[in-house]
């Protein structure tokens, strides 16, 4: 895989705040590698301006409506033409030495592929917590998530990424380990380079968000681990899939 090609696939739901500065950290990142970098903005029901931000900064620009993070991911995946497929959520951004650490990893033949450590673009002690939990959870399940990648042709072996309503990263993670494990090949994750994460959610509403969330809608997670998922289905939606209609509502 040395000198391999990327595409870096980026999904985007109303991003007109975001898409060009998640844009420039791709092209810094391309830059520092010095190889063949493709970047694939896919819009999700966008009434914004990201798709004519996203061409304005060089990206191809694509279209995907259905209220699933993970089918938009794969309208990307499916049009790529790099060798190797990174994406990245559109209000984070990667660091510098991205792109040239995943290509040296690569190269190794030792892994399927993998993910990414995640950093908070500014601290707190809730935050500070809360990236515990996520490093700990990442350490013991080894299903690195934040930024992915893989070859195309990887992607399109597990079938894409899962259509999961709720952690399909975490599911698109475990079908990669497995794939990985079924070849001699390891997931991993980036040493020298990392995600970074938006604080935006917690900037809006708090940076107890999550813990909130949690407490607030215990019966609603209880009632989906016996197997009725219709309230919790609505939360995520209100959480992930509305987040950015709502904001621009109040």
């Amino acid at each position: 895989m040395k000198g391999c090609s990327f595409t870096v696939v980026i999904p985007a739901h109303n991003e007109e705040d975001y898409v060009v500065r998640c844009i420039n950290s791709v092209k810094r990142s391309a830059q520092y590698y010095g190889g063949k970098v493709e970047i694939i903005v896919v819009c999700n029901r966008c009434t914004d301006k990201t798709a004519e931000l996203a061409e304005r900064s060089g990206a191809r620009v694509l279209y995907n409506d259905e209220r699933c993070i993970g089918s938009v991911r794969n309208t990307g995946i499916m049009a790529a033409n790099g060798e190797v497929v990174v994406t990245i959520d559109c209000d984070n951004r990667m660091t510098k030495g991205t792109l040239k650490e995943i290509a040296y990893l690569m190269a190794t033949g030792l892994f399927i592929g993998g993910g990414a450590p995640m950093r908070f673009d500014r601290n707190s002690f809730p935050l500070f917590f809360n990236d515990v939990l996520c490093k700990a959870g990442f350490k013991i399940s080894g299903r690195y998530c934040g930024i992915f990648w893989a070859e195309k042709k990887t992607f399109i072996e597990i079938g894409g990424f899962s259509r999961a309503k709720a952690m399909e990263d975490i599911a698109t993670a475990g079908k990669l380990k497995r794939l990985g494990e079924s070849r001699g090949k390891k997931y991993t994750v980036l040493r020298n380079n990392y995600l970074i994460n938006s604080t935006r959610k917690f900037d809006d509403m708090g940076d107890l968000l999550y813990f909130k969330l949690l407490f607030k809608n215990v019966g609603t997670f209880i009632k989906a681990a016996f197997g009725d998922k219709k309230k919790l289905y609505a939360l995520l939606d209100e959480i992930f899939y509305d987040y950015n209609d709502n904001k621009k509502e109040r």
